[in-house]
């Protein structure tokens, strides 16, 4: 699912709080298929590409604050935006991706070999809670949960901006949408895509998702 963000300023959206949740570029993990988690592999030089593009997208919108979590494939990519923005970074540790335990720096090929039954069952479908080692999934779901309440509350009425991880923003999407934290992940979340999150009396609305259009 792809959906555009469109035009951030103006409008009905004056009066509600909105977050831009950015998904880190291109890892050099990513690249290899490894799986992350809270392990820290840099940018690879298509994700440096990525950020500058991301970066130069945002450029003229309004933000009011940067967040990022601390992990360095989110920090290369929100250093761009920051200085495009001319604002501070300000790290999060509660923004880091779901930690996956004995998972993590494996290909889904050594998964294959080493956990084969699994993977088999993540296969036939996903859960965070069969990474031997790896946060619960309802932990990751209240630690996220938790960072966004402080963010939005932090800037009521204003545009924020957050750079995170592809887990963290299904999470909250789910949060938002009602569905289990377990199961299929019913969003693509690309590299360096936008999604947002529109907060306004209580509510939240899904503004867009996955917005890859500064990629193109």
């Amino acid at each position: 699912m792809s959906q555009p963000l469109g035009r951030l300023r103006g409008g009905a959206d004056d009066a509600a709080t909105r977050v831009l949740l950015l998904r880190h570029g291109e890892s050099t993990w990513n690249a290899d298929h490894r799986v992350q988690g809270q392990l820290d592999p840099p940018l690879s030089p298509l994700g440096r590409e990525q950020s500058t593009k991301l970066a130069a997208r945002l450029a003229r919108e309004p933000i009011a604050a940067l967040y990022a979590s601390d992990l360095t494939r989110a920090a290369e990519t929100a250093r761009p935006l920051a200085a495009a923005l001319g604002c501070e970074i300000r790290f999060c540790q509660d923004l880091r991706e779901i930690a996956l335990g004995e998972w993590e720096g494996r290909t889904s090929a050594e998964l294959a070999r080493e956990y084969p039954e699994l993977w088999r069952r993540w296969q036939q479908e996903p859960d965070w809670d069969l990474a031997p080692g790896g946060e619960a999934a309802e932990a990751f779901g209240a630690r996220t949960g938790r960072a966004f309440e402080a963010v939005t509350g932090a800037h009521p009425g204003q545009l924020i901006a957050c750079v995170t991880h592809g887990g963290v923003i299904q999470a909250l999407l789910r949060r938002v949408l009602g569905q289990s934290l377990h199961g299929w992940f019913h969003f693509r979340i690309g590299n360096a895509s936008l999604t947002r999150l529109d907060y306004r009396a209580g509510r939240v609305t899904v503004a867009g998702v996955n917005d890859v259009c500064h990629l193109r």
